[in-house]
């Protein structure tokens, strides 16, 4: 006989299920396929010291997407607790229900408008300011794509497991090459060599601070720039004007909260990794954060990240504005005019 936390565990996994059906394929085949290997993991409870079974891993795939062109145009099932149905996507009154009972549920949209679910233990409930910021443990259900954090209305969600997972990946891309960079110096700060899983644990443990951060940033952002802003996001088209805006509130985010949060507590193996994860449009609008890290890295001297930081969340804040009233003068007749004014305003 199921308990009730195990048939709420398939149903929510059923949701998922059917949300990778219909959004699976948004993804490049290389992005899939890596996705898929650590789906088969998770699912199968393989520990990042294992070597996975490649026929195994292809069966899997097989009757994963064979599983999903059945059930791709199901609708999504209402999730049952205590003898009461609730919507999938009525996140706040599952959580008041599930929080007492060591549980943490989450069920949004993501990028693409791809929903997302998932259904954990829960570590810990804090609130900060008028938002509440959920860290969840062990996950029994979960999307292919899995987000170490999404923001929900005023629920941040924060997922140890997914994190985990994340920086089990990057640390993968590296060992590719080996490069003596900003990941190197990160990864340095743990014994990857002698205990993956292990050092995995601990690099986790530091860097739900930095995602703490961001979160925190990103909620301060979204007050700081008020619905106008993101009414602008959600018409944007898919462009590189749409790209710019996002990258720009990122920036901002990590100038309010998360780099002076790691420069005021030192936490130099999360600088290396913020660093380190950079991605190229981010590089393209933000050259002179390379230039003051590489300063720190060479002479220990954090005062001119200090001091950029403190410019940027000006910067960004300044130019956002200026975004978001060009968008509302010219709409999507301005994309052209969004793009040149971010690229007018590097830092």
């Amino acid at each position: 006989m199921h308990t009730q936390a195990e048939l709420l565990c398939e149903t929510v996994q059923k949701n998922c299920d059917i949300s990778d059906a219909r959004h699976a394929a948004n993804y490049t085949i290389c992005i899939y396929l890596l996705k898929m290997r650590e789906y088969f993991r998770w699912e199968n409870g393989y520990s990042y010291n294992d070597v996975l079974p490649k026929e195994e891993i292809g069966n899997w795939v097989q009757q994963r997407e064979s599983m999903w062109e059945e059930i791709e145009n199901e609708d999504f099932t209402p999730l049952s607790i205590d003898g009461k149905n609730f919507d999938p996507f009525d996140t706040d009154n599952i959580n008041f229900v599930l929080a007492p009972k060591g549980y943490v549920y989450s069920g949004g949209i993501g990028l693409r408008a791809a929903p997302h679910f998932f259904l954990a233990k829960l570590e810990s409930r804090k609130v900060h300011n008028n938002f509440t910021m959920y860290l969840s443990a062990d996950e029994c259900a979960r999307d292919l794509t899995a987000p170490p954090a999404m923001t929900i209305g005023k629920n941040v969600f924060i997922r140890r497991e997914s994190l985990r997972r994340y920086l089990w990946e990057k640390f993968q891309e590296w060992q590719w090459h080996k490069s003596e960079n900003a990941m190197a110096r990160a990864l340095a700060y743990y014994d990857f060599n002698k205990d993956i899983d292990h050092a995995l644990d601990q690099m986790t443990d530091n860097e739900l601070e930095a995602v703490t951060l961001h979160e925190i940033g990103e909620l301060t952002a979204t007050q700081k720039l008020g619905k106008n802003w993101r009414e602008m996001i959600i018409s944007l088209p898919r462009s590189r004007s749409e790209m710019l805006a996002r990258t720009v509130k990122d920036l901002l985010a990590d100038c309010l909260s998360t780099l002076p949060g790691l420069i005021e507590n030192k936490n130099s193996a999360s600088l290396h990794f913020y660093a380190a994860n950079l991605v190229a449009i981010r590089k393209e609008i933000f050259p002179s954060f390379q230039t003051a890290y590489q300063t720190w890295v060479d002479t220990k001297n954090l005062d001119p990240l200090k001091k950029l930081v403190a410019t940027g969340a000006q910067h960004w804040t300044n130019l956002a504005s200026d975004m978001l009233n060009c968008f509302e003068e010219d709409g999507d007749d301005g994309l052209m005019k969004l793009e040149a004014l971010a690229q007018k305003n590097i830092l």
